[in-house]
């Protein structure tokens, strides 16, 4: 995968084009696998090639994944990365217009209803996962009181955690160290809230 930044989403076509459920799923799945066939995430997701392969041209055309090098003999093949190290989209850049802001709004939904999906699904798994990745994974919740300033200083530094984990994580899988390493998703959401 390119050893880019975040992508920042600013632009709407952009954003439209990944808030799409089976987009967002391909991206997603992309990101894990780091390459992947149509083929391949095809079959993840349950749906033909050609429609996945339809859908892998959108995200290519708005710069959200790309051609891999091949990854095999096969030259028909045509292998996919992401374009950059994961994406960003922030509500900043959708608050001047209506429209915009509608559509960010609806996008960041269907994003959060896709985590929550992954979430129950692991639930729903749980007892397949054994006792050690079911103590492992944290569920917490903390009531905190913040300025903006402060819930903005705490996302970055939580975002600088999680980057230092992913490095660790990807550096000791490339030295063969791949024994109990399993994909972990990590949501976390800071909010204000009224009582």
């Amino acid at each position: 995968m390119p050893s880019q930044q975040s992508r920042a989403i600013t632009d709407l076509g952009t954003l439209k084009a990944l808030a799409h459920p089976l987009r967002m799923q391909l991206y997603r799945g992309l990101c894990v696998a780091r390459t992947a066939t149509a083929s391949q995430l095809a079959e993840q997701v349950g749906e033909a090639v050609s429609l996945v392969s339809y859908h892998l041209r959108k995200l290519a055309e708005h710069g959200l994944v790309e051609q891999a090098d091949p990854q095999s003999a096969d030259g028909r093949e045509r292998w996919w990365q992401p374009a950059s190290d994961g994406v960003s989209i922030r509500d900043e850049n959708f608050r001047d217009a209506p429209e915009r802001a509608a559509a960010h709004l609806a996008a960041t939904r269907l994003f959060h209803e896709q985590r929550a999906d992954m979430y129950r699904r692991y639930l729903d798994e749980r007892p397949t996962w054994g006792p050690e990745w079911n103590s492992a994974a944290p569920d917490n919740e903390s009531l905190l009181r913040l300025t903006p300033a402060e819930l903005g200083e705490l996302g970055e530094e939580l975002i600088a955690l999680a980057k230092k984990y992913e490095e660790r994580g990807r550096a000791a899988e490339a030295a063969g160290d791949t024994e109990a390493r399993e994909n972990v998703a990590l949501h976390v959401y800071g909010f204000p809230f009224r009582v």
